[in-house]
C-alpha cells in the first residue's frame, strides 16, 4: 500500500491530524492565522466521518470554512478593537505626545521664541515666551520636534 491510499482510506483521521499540525504550527509560531485553518481541518475531517465525502468535496469544504473562520476572525476582530489592535501604550509612536502637560527646565534660555530643554536623556529645542536658563516650563504642545512650553510659577 502506498501513503495515498492509506490517508484516501483513512481521510476523516487525515483532516484530524493535518488539523492538529496546523494547530501546532500556531504554537510554534503563534500569529493567530494557523489556528483558524487547523479549525478548518479538524472541521473538515468531522464532516468526513459523519458524510462520508470524496476527495474533491473535502477539499471544498475545507477551503469554504477555512475563509469562513478567517473572515469571521477578522470581522470579529475589527467589531472589536475598532480596525486597530489595541495597545498598552497607544502613544508609543506619538513621542512629542508623550511629554504634554510635562514639567521641566530650561537648559538653554528662550531668547527670540526658541530655547532647550533635557528631558531623559535627549536635548529638545522649545519655542515659548522669553525665560532665562534654569526656568521651570511646563510642555503645553508641540509641532514636529519643535515643544511649546509655558512659565510655571
Amino acid at each position: 500500500m502506498d501513503v495515498i491510499s492509506v490517508i484516501a482510506e483513512n481521510a476523516g483521521w487525515a483532516w484530524l491530524i493535518f488539523g492538529l499540525v496546523l494547530l501546532g504550527i500556531e504554537l510554534v509560531a503563534p500569529g493567530v492565522f494557523m489556528v483558524w485553518l487547523g479549525g478548518a481541518a479538524l472541521l473538515t475531517g468531522l464532516t468526513v466521518f459523519q458524510a462520508g465525502i470524496g476527495w474533491p468535496v473535502q477539499w471544498g469544504v475545507f477551503g469554504v470554512l477555512s475563509v469562513a473562520l478567517v473572515v469571521g476572525w477578522l470581522a470579529y476582530s475589527k467589531r472589536r478593537h475598532g480596525g486597530a489592535p489595541p495597545s498598552d501604550d497607544p502613544l508609543i509612536n506619538a513621542r512629542t505626545a508623550r511629554l504634554l502637560g510635562r514639567e521641566t527646565v530650561l537648559v538653554d534660555p528662550i531668547s527670540d521664541g526658541v530655547g532647550r530643554v533635557r528631558i531623559d536623556d535627549t536635548l529638545w529645542r522649545v519655542t515659548g515666551p522669553e525665560l532665562p536658563a534654569g526656568s521651570h516650563v511646563r510642555i503645553t504642545g508641540a509641532r514636529g520636534g519643535l515643544l511649546d512650553v509655558e512659565a510655571v510659577g
